[in-house]
């Protein structure tokens, strides 16, 4: 089960787990995406709302009937959105919206579906169950600017740390994903909140500098982007190895952005992505 599959990381880890050999049941919102998902192949379309408890409700029973006593062998925890500008001037509801999708939702559908994931356990054994949460370099590495964005991948490192000490004795994997910077729509939306905050926006007087110098460094970024199905074979490996990591960095950003993190002192980190970022 793949939450988020409608376009980019989800939607390409849904194709390759069904050429892989998965029975893939892809989380969808729209009738639209369902229709071209299911063209791919060995793909289930199954609409949920990663933010209501009762499309979570109903998509759980859609996965029981369509698993069986077999149950579910794993969940990807991807969906999600990003919310972007300085802290002060982001409204408590976008703040509440970025969690509810990117955090809350992913507690809620794991909660939803771990019966099903137990109930493989003890149809095939221990250890034949996975989940495999989304986060980012963002979750190591935070940004100005993309404050939301990367507090709720932070917050989504611990929930994976602690739930995978708490599924030990349960003989189930968790595995996270960090990608770097992925070629997705996920740039363009993000994109388009720059243009939102306009010349006059009282946040341009404040923080002028960092969200242009932000934009700028993200723009940069999508231009070296990487395909989708390099998050794919990572998620394929949490799910296929006998053994998985417990992370897996995708990019070469990412895995020196990781290195950079874990050796430089905090001051030394907000020099260079000052400088980065073309802050002042």
């Amino acid at each position: 089960m793949i939450t988020g599959a409608s376009t980019g990381i989800g939607r390409e880890c849904a194709a390759h787990l069904a050429r892989l050999g998965f029975a893939v049941l892809a989380g969808v919102r729209n009738d639209a995406d369902a229709k071209t998902l299911e063209a791919i192949g060995d793909v289930k379309a199954i609409r949920i709302d990663v933010t209501c408890p009762d499309s979570i409700a109903a998509a759980v029973a859609s996965v029981q009937c369509i698993v069986g006593e077999a149950g579910l062998c794993g969940l990807v925890n991807n969906a999600g959105i990003g919310v972007f500008g300085p802290i002060e001037f982001v409204s408590m509801a976008d703040w509440r919206r970025q969690f509810d999708v990117n955090f809350f939702g992913q507690i809620a559908v794991t909660q939803a579906m771990l019966p099903l994931l137990r109930q493989h356990v003890a149809h095939v054994g221990p250890w034949s169950a996975r989940i495999v949460n989304m986060s980012s370099i963002a979750g190591r590495l935070a940004q100005p600017i993309f404050g939301p964005y990367c507090a709720s991948k932070f917050a989504m490192e611990a929930f994976s740390d602690s739930l995978r000490l708490e599924l030990r004795g349960q003989g189930i994997h968790v595995c996270v994903v960090e990608p770097g910077a992925i070629d997705t729509p996920i740039w363009h939306k993000g994109f388009e909140t720059e243009s939102a905050i306009a010349e006059d926006h009282p946040a341009r007087k404040l923080y002028g500098a960092a969200i242009d110098g932000g934009f700028a460094a993200a723009k940069k970024a999508a231009k070296s982007a990487i395909p989708a199905e390099t998050v794919a074979k990572a998620v394929a490996a949490c799910m296929t190895r006998r053994r998985p990591r417990t992370r897996y960095l995708v990019g070469m950003d990412a895995k020196s952005g990781a290195i950079f993190r874990a050796v430089t002192p905090d001051r030394v980190v907000d020099l260079i992505v000052g400088k980065v970022f073309a802050m002042p």
